[in-house]
């Protein structure tokens, strides 16, 4: 079963939102904080024991509040706080403006017991690049409750990332 947006509330999943307009019929919007280009490679293998995340440096925004992003994949870093109840998964999709304009977000499935200011991997593909104002909507993520609970929650590295 999807949450509809009154279940998602009273739980309180997400926080820290920029307003109502945030809160889709099933689902919210999560907002743009920051903007990284990668400094280096990363490293991924089996057991995360040569696990490294790429370094990357924050992206400015010009006067106006606006990042011009040429092609090229982006951590984005988003507003919103999640929390992630024992019962509940969520999924996340790129919003269709975003998509219109020539980029897509990348996201992991956010896992029961997770919490915190997630990232994602905002692509764009558009050769002239886009622009993103500070706070635009770029992903709707929508959560479904479980049939049953799972035996383990989610106790990754990425668990209270990105506090403040």
């Amino acid at each position: 079963m999807i949450l509809p947006k009154e279940e998602i509330e009273e739980q309180k999943i997400v926080s820290e939102s920029l307003g109502q307009s945030q809160f889709q019929p099933c689902g919210v919007d999560l907002t743009l904080k920051e903007a990284h280009e990668f400094a280096e490679a990363g490293s991924v293998d089996f057991d995360n024991s040569e696990r490294v995340i790429a370094k990357s440096r924050k992206i400015e925004f010009d006067s106006k509040g606006y990042l011009h992003l040429m092609p090229g994949s982006y951590k984005i870093i988003f507003n919103e706080y999640v929390s992630i109840p024992q019962d509940v998964a969520g999924l996340a999709f790129t919003r269709s403006t975003l998509l219109r304009n020539g980029a897509a977000m990348n996201n992991a499935v956010w896992d029961p017991g997770y919490h915190g200011r997630s990232e994602a991997l905002l692509v764009v593909s558009n050769r002239h690049g886009i622009r993103l104002k500070k706070n635009a909507k770029l992903l709707q993520i929508v959560f479904f409750k479980l049939t049953c609970p799972p035996k383990q929650l989610y106790q990754g590295i990425f668990k209270g990332e990105n506090k403040s």
